[in-house]
């Protein structure tokens, strides 16, 4: 399972660089995240209740590459205004465990800007709306392996989840809203009780 988050982590850079046609970050180190921190993060989402959180956020030359880990419990119907678009920052799902519905589409219903001091704006996704559902979206049913790629200024919203759904989460941020997150403060945040809950 390590190969394979490695191996997508790897594809996303690698399709950035060619974009560019030019190399974005000269003499820039890797980044390495073992599968025993993934699963750090797990089960620190299980033990406090948490949704979303960030393991780094590194600056790879023209843009911000980040990488986290998601946890949702079981939902048999939506909640209230739960759609979720990201403005500037696109996002990447990898299916760890689980299975879900997820709606997928731009045409979001009943937008409402989110605060800028929710903590998911201010470390994770930028600033962005949440709807109460989307016109003509797409559902799509998601198991392990999956993937899915959220464009930014896509509405995305989870319908159903069966039991519960874990999903490597990668943020492609070309405009770097989003603060770096190292190794070491990694580890400080594993070490240290939640201050506050992240959702979507």
């Amino acid at each position: 399972m390590r190969t394979l988050m490695v191996g997508i982590v790897g594809v996303v850079m690698a399709l950035a660089a060619i974009a560019a046609q030019e190399p974005t970050c000269k003499n820039c180190p890797g980044t390495y995240i073992p599968n025993s921190e993934v699963q750090a993060y797990a089960k620190r989402a299980i033990q406090y209740g948490l949704v979303d959180q960030q393991i780094r956020a590194v600056d790879i030359g023209k843009i911000n590459l980040d990488v986290g880990v998601v946890y949702r419990g079981r939902l048999a119907k939506p909640a209230e205004a739960s759609v979720a678009e990201h403005d500037l920052v696109s996002e990447l799902y990898h299916i760890i465990e689980g299975t879900a519905t997820l709606m997928l589409g731009p045409d979001i219903v009943n937008p409402k800007r989110r605060p800028a001091t929710l903590e998911t704006v201010r470390l994770f996704n930028g600033p962005g709306n949440n709807g109460t559902s989307i016109r003509n979206g797409i559902a799509y049913e998601l198991k392990l392996g999956d993937v899915v790629i959220i464009p930014a200024g896509t509405g995305h919203w989870f319908t159903r989840i069966d039991d519960h759904i874990l999903y490597l989460m990668v943020r492609i941020d070309p405009d770097k809203v989003t603060p770096h997150k190292t190794e070491a403060e990694s580890k400080v945040y594993l070490s240290s009780p939640p201050t506050g809950r992240a959702a979507q």
